[in-house]
């Protein structure tokens, strides 16, 4: 039995008019002049409303060569369920008003056999924005190729259980055909965040917020997890997204133990 995951945010974080929003898409993805390249095995992309966030992400969606990839696991936080794990998904396709997406069900069943994984209702499923932000753009890239996603709701996971999942999932990032889709947003800043970092010496508040978020996206282009958690403990910068960050930085650091030359491109 299918059991379908409707575009529960389409129409008010981005339009819910096919037409339009492909031609968005296209248009985004033009405008980024990126090349698509088969190194680039995973990507952090935001998921703000389209408004905020969907040109940006087309710098992350751009550089995906589709021809190579069969799956895609995509990876969220949660903004309104609370768990300490990693949850998977009951549907079988997640709907976008540009194509819908199957979801793997035979990787979701050995990621089940675990015993790590919850598995989320599906009203948690649709109440949550994180993944759901990158489905157009994955359905946009993806028409016409063989791909199946797999969905996976990060929660408010311990490090060591960061470690954990990341060992789990190390033998998918092995695996070429495979590609990482990971969502955050990064500094909240203001009063309503209850976070009000700023550093003077860069001037004006948002260079302030500018500096402290692009010294995290160094850090996580080292690939090292224990780093990037010295920057969240020092600076406590309010990304969103920071376990599935941290989850992926251990599943690649994995790979990087295997072969430094391994890597995958970010």
């Amino acid at each position: 039995m299918e059991i379908m995951r409707r575009a529960s945010h389409a129409g008010s974080w981005y339009t819910d008019n096919p037409k339009k929003l492909a031609e968005e898409l296209d248009g985004w993805l033009r405008a980024s002049g990126l090349a698509k390249s088969p190194d680039i095995r995973g990507v952090i992309a935001p998921h703000a409303g389209y408004s905020y966030s969907g040109r940006a992400a087309a710098y992350a969606f751009g550089n995906i060569d589709p021809s190579s990839i069969t799956r895609v696991f995509l990876l969220g936080p949660s903004h309104h369920y609370y768990t300490p794990k990693c949850a998977l998904s009951g549907a079988t396709i997640y709907k976008t008003p540009v194509g819908d997406l199957q979801i793997d069900l035979e990787v979701v069943k050995e990621l089940k056999a675990t015993g790590k994984f919850e598995v989320m209702d599906i009203e948690v499923d649709e109440a949550e924005h994180s993944m759901e932000m990158h489905l157009p753009y994955l359905a946009k890239v993806f028409d016409g190729y063989p791909v199946k996603i797999v969905p996976i709701l990060v929660g408010a996971v311990k490090p060591e259980n960061e470690a954990m999942y990341g060992r789990l999932l190390a033998k998918y990032v092995d695996d070429p055909n495979n590609f990482f889709s990971v969502s955050s947003d990064f500094c909240h800043w203001g009063s309503r965040f209850n976070y009000v970092h700023y550093d003077r010496k860069y001037g004006a508040i948002h260079k302030s917020i500018e500096a402290l978020d692009r010294m995290g996206m160094d850090i996580i282009e080292t690939g090292d997890p224990d780093a990037f958690k010295r920057y969240l403990s020092e600076y406590d910068n309010t990304i969103c997204g920071r376990h599935p960050i941290s989850v992926f930085l251990h599943n690649a650091e994995e790979l990087l133990n295997k072969d430094k030359d391994q890597f995958p491109s970010i």
